[in-house]
């Protein structure tokens, strides 16, 4: 186990520290996709083969420090943030995933002629909330990982776009800055990119668009006990049962929003789990990205990247003309 833990904890090192440089600190580039990154370079050219067969450690990162990760990120949010901003948010939010995710998968399955696994992956990232969703969907439904890496790089691609975009759209919304907070929580993929497109529109456009999105990530529980419950393995792995495993992890982050609203820990232990949480979950995206080979995503084409540029649209104007008619 020891070499794919070293491998994953040397990528992920560089990927944090990376992040933190302040020209992409400042992009809210996040460490998560520079550890995927590193570990594709790093996969593929075979970096680390002489410290021995990685492949109990990477499995360990790709599963049990994702799911812990995905347990402590539920500290990031309170139920009183939530109920701040009232209940048209959350039909807004429940609105807008609900869409995505159906529309996604139609058409990734049945126009696009994706697999099953990548289609569900890209929709759950740009649905819910971005690289997070998409490792908690393939922690569930065990998915290969280049169809995992591809969903991570699309939905980082057209996030970032987003992120850019958001500011230079708002003076042509008509909404009021409060509103456009509302609008970029309800529809942009990741947190960190929330927060940069947020903290250029204005101070209340920010905390209304972390609140809002912080809400999308507390739907990830829902749609995760219902894609367990529902999705089917295909025929022809004996010994495995035919739906995917029930997300345990999915109550403990539930568990860590109740602790974080209810508990007042100490700033210095609240703030070491936040980060023991994010560098969990850098772990296993280094380990993810080492998994993945070049060829595996030239096979999947172009679709996957045709698919999120569709769902990035989709979420530009169902999200406005929803939150006008919703909250305006």
């Amino acid at each position: 186990m020891l070499p794919g833990l070293l491998i994953s904890g040397l990528l992920a090192a560089a990927g944090l520290a990376l992040a933190a440089l302040p020209p992409l600190a400042e992009r809210g580039i996040s460490p998560l996709v520079i550890a995927l990154l590193l570990g594709m370079v790093a996969g593929n050219l075979a970096l680390g083969r002489r410290l021995g067969d990685p492949a109990a450690g990477l499995a360990f990162a790709t599963r049990r420090l994702l799911r812990a990760g995905i347990v402590l990120f539920g500290l990031s949010l309170t139920l009183q943030q939530l109920f701040a901003l009232g209940p048209w948010v959350v039909v807004l939010d429940l609105l807008i995933m609900i869409t995505v995710l159906t529309l996604g998968y139609q058409l990734g399955t049945r126009w696009l002629g994706l697999d099953r696994e990548t289609a569900l992956l890209t929709s759950a990232g740009s649905a819910i909330c971005g690289a997070a969703a998409i490792l908690a969907t393939e922690s569930t439904i065990r998915a290969r990982p280049a169809a995992t890496a591809m969903a991570v790089a699309t939905v980082v691609l057209f996030g970032s776009l987003a992120m850019l975009l958001y500011p230079l759209l708002y003076p042509f919304s008509g909404m009021s800055e409060g509103l456009f907070g509302i609008y970029i929580g309800a529809t942009l993929h990741e947190v960190a990119q929330v927060v940069a497109a947020g903290e250029a529109v204005g101070p209340e456009a920010l905390a209304n668009a972390l609140v809002v999105k912080l809400l999308r990530v507390m739907l990830l529980v829902p749609f995760l006990l219902l894609l367990a419950r529902h999705w089917r393995r295909p025929s022809g792995h004996p010994g495995t049962p035919s739906t995917a495993p029930v997300p345990w992890f999915a109550f403990g982050f539930v568990a860590m929003v109740g602790v974080n609203s209810l508990v007042s820990l100490p700033p210095a232990l609240h703030h070491g789990l936040v980060e023991l949480g994010r560098i969990a979950l850098t772990l296993a995206m280094a380990a993810l990205g080492y998994e993945t080979r070049l060829d595996r995503l030239r096979a999947l084409g172009l679709r996957p990247l045709l698919l999120a540029a569709i769902l990035f649209l989709l979420l530009l104007s169902l999200g406005w003309l929803a939150s006008l008619l919703l909250l305006g």
